[in-house]
């Protein structure tokens, strides 16, 4: 019996944890730009628990000797968050140029996302999967995933 190299279609993430100096400023940032929920604080203000609908993504850990990411050494790549939605994207989209800079968007032909960076270097990836219906595919039946321009007048 063989075994696919692909995962479950219900395969899900856990929550990640950043340990940073500026605890108020990055909660602030995926609180009001990303649009997570403020799901626990603790007592001593030390760490945060941010998420959705009542589930933990992010753990933000404050640490006064953290220093910023170096995009040149090894580590978290980028956080990526799932909308439900192409609206929901769309507001995201409006969130991040109001408050924040977008650094990049792609199409990525199963999805499309939008690019910025945490108030501590951190990557952030917000996007929005298409149905999978609609997911372009080679003749043999794999996924042909593209990383084009995202129509963002449209989003």
């Amino acid at each position: 019996m063989g075994t696919s190299p692909a995962l479950p279609a219900d395969t899900r993430l856990g929550r990640t944890a950043l340990r940073v100096a500026d605890r108020e400023a990055t909660v602030e940032f995926y609180r009001d730009v990303v649009g997570l929920d403020v799901l626990e604080r603790d007592r001593d203000e030390m760490r945060a628990t941010l998420g959705v609908d009542g589930t933990s993504l992010l753990v933000v850990r404050e640490d006064l000797t953290a220093e910023p990411r170096d995009e040149r050494r090894t580590g978290l790549y980028h956080n990526a968050f799932r909308v439900p939605s192409r609206a929901a994207l769309g507001a995201a989209l409006n969130r991040i140029r109001e408050q924040w800079t977008l650094e990049g968007a792609s199409d990525h032909g199963i999805s499309e996302a939008l690019y910025c960076t945490d108030p501590e270097g951190n990557g952030v990836e917000i996007y929005c999967d298409r149905p999978r219906d609609a997911w372009p595919r080679a003749d043999d039946g794999t996924l042909r995933a593209a990383g084009g321009p995202l129509d963002l007048e449209s989003l």
